[in-house]
């Protein structure tokens, strides 16, 4: 088998072991450190729609609470709206998928963590202008530049396993526990939506939920199935 296409058999336990953690011990401080990244992804996600559908950022906020929020300017339009507030929840799974699946293709670990630690570093410099924000994301820059340099393989490709496997288990929980439940607070994304397109925020829960949970299965499917068993299975 190529290993250079597929999850080793530990770093599937420590997909298994995110996935368990992120559900038993999901409100538990030593958890809150990537809760906050991920918000960092899902704004990252808004930021980066904005800029592809020609519009500008302004600012990216971060706060205490795991909120977050993100300031930009773009041409009125439906189609815009509808694709940079969609791209924060489904942003922050395709990060996920996107770290899961470096985690499997890369033996050391180190350029995505790089990666990782450059985007941050870039999200500070450009758009982060309140305290606490610059703190944690130039924190994380550092620690996640360190890792990289210092770090043993083994745990550097089980922190991407461990931010992917979490990255996509908070995007789905966001979608759950934010825009399903009936006593919505008016101030998602899915709320946001529903106000320009007449269409109720569930239905956009549903539809993000969805499209997050085929991304992942592809992405899980991409790596785990050996193309050479799937070459002997069409034959």
């Amino acid at each position: 088998m190529d290993t250079s296409h597929h999850l080793d058999g530990k770093l599937l336990f420590a997909l298994a072991i995110s996935a368990v953690a992120g559900v038993l011990f999901w409100n538990t401080w030593p958890l809150y450190p990537f809760k906050l990244l991920v918000v960092l992804m899902h704004e990252s996600g808004h930021a980066a729609a904005t800029l592809l559908v020609g519009g500008s950022v302004d600012l990216i906020r971060i706060s205490p609470d795991q909120g977050g929020v993100t300031y930009s300017r773009f041409p009125p339009s439906l189609l815009r709206q509808v694709i940079i507030s969609s791209a924060g929840y489904v942003g922050s799974t395709i990060s996920g998928c996107v770290l899961l699946w470096l985690a499997a293709r890369s033996k050391e670990g180190r350029w995505p963590l790089i990666a990782l630690a450059a985007w941050c570093a870039l999200v500070t410099v450009l758009y982060v202008r309140d305290g606490f924000t610059l703190v944690f994301v130039g924190g994380c820059a550092l620690a996640l530049g360190l890792l990289a340099r210092f770090g043993p393989a083994l745990l550097r490709r089980a922190v991407l396993v461990f931010l992917a496997a979490f990255s996509c288990s908070y995007a789905l929980y966001d979608i759950r526990d934010d825009l399903l439940h009936l006593a919505s607070s008016g101030a998602s994304d899915a709320d946001a939506l529903a106000r320009v397109t007449y269409l109720p925020a569930i239905v956009w829960g549903v539809l993000w939920g969805l499209l997050s949970l085929v991304l992942v299965a592809l992405t899980l499917r991409r790596i785990l199935v050996s193309p050479r068993a799937e070459a002997v299975a069409a034959v």
